[in-house]
């Protein structure tokens, strides 16, 4: 075998490895996620809502693998999504004072945000508020994902 030949053989090989780890990555989520909330679970979840927001696919910093869509509805108890949000680990629901929807924005204002708790699935979800957080005090609702630094949406509900 000339060195070309071994050359194309790692590299081919470590292009194989390097797109399935991508995938596994991408996917892992997917497959150890719980089962999602019926619409009627989020339904009742927003009985007491309060606020209403809207997550959008044509945010600054939403792109094709990092995006959210649905109703979002804020109760003092319970904020809850009737939509869909792009697969991916460690999501985390946060409140903000003001409304941002790119990174950069999120680094800069995190310090004055409040973190709500996990959001572990991607069709519908309901993240109970701990005790002590007045959702009306922030205007804003953001899912950020923790590991990678990386905006996943926001919606406006003031």
């Amino acid at each position: 075998m000339n060195a070309r030949k071994a050359l194309l053989l790692v590299a081919s090989h470590i292009a194989v490895a390097a797109a399935g780890f991508a995938g596994g990555i991408y996917t892992l989520p997917l497959l150890i996620a719980p089962a999602a909330p019926t619409a009627a679970e989020v339904k009742a979840a927003a009985a007491q809502t309060q606020f209403t927001g809207q997550f959008r696919r044509d945010l600054k910093d939403s792109d094709a693998l990092h995006w959210g869509e649905g109703l979002v509805s804020l109760a003092p108890t319970a904020i809850s999504l009737l939509g869909t949000l792009a697969p991916g680990p460690d999501y985390k629901l946060y409140l903000s004072p003001e409304f941002i929807e790119t990174e950069a924005d999120f680094n800069r204002l995190k310090k004055d945000m409040v973190r709500v708790g996990d959001v572990k699935t991607f069709e519908n979800f309901v993240v109970a508020v701990p005790a002590g957080i007045d959702i009306s005090r922030y205007t804003a609702v953001i899912v950020w994902c923790e590991t990678f630094g990386e905006f996943i949406t926001a919606a406006k509900y003031r």
